[in-house]
């Protein structure tokens, strides 16, 4: 309850004060939304499989939008971000599909 009232207060909290992105932060955001989104699928998929465990989830949330970050700086430093950006969205693109077919397996048992 706690998770999905924290999520509700975000939104809403997001929609009234309308906050800016730096513009030096901008082009690593859509790599953290990903790598959070592969963090929260993979999470469902551990609850759904009964071996969830909180501190793996935080770990790995922050872990994954960390190293995602990372990598798309070490490609900006070294002039092929656009590539790298593209690669660990494909990777992390693959791991999300992966997750959500076995959520989808595992709610409708096909």
């Amino acid at each position: 309850m706690i998770p999905a009232l924290a999520l509700v207060v975000g939104v809403v909290a997001g929609l009234f004060l309308h906050p800016t992105v730096p513009l030096w932060l901008q082009p690593y955001l859509p790599i953290a939304v990903v790598a959070a989104l592969d963090a929260v699928f993979g999470g469902i998929r551990a609850w759904l499989d009964g071996i969830f465990d909180d501190k793996v989830f935080v770990v790995s949330f922050v872990a994954n939008v960390l190293v995602a970050g990372l990598i798309v700086f070490l490609g900006d430093q070294l002039g092929v971000g656009s590539q790298l950006s593209t690669g660990v969205v494909v990777v992390l693109g693959i791991r999300i599909f992966s997750n959500a077919a076995a959520i989808r397996r595992h709610i409708f048992r096909a």
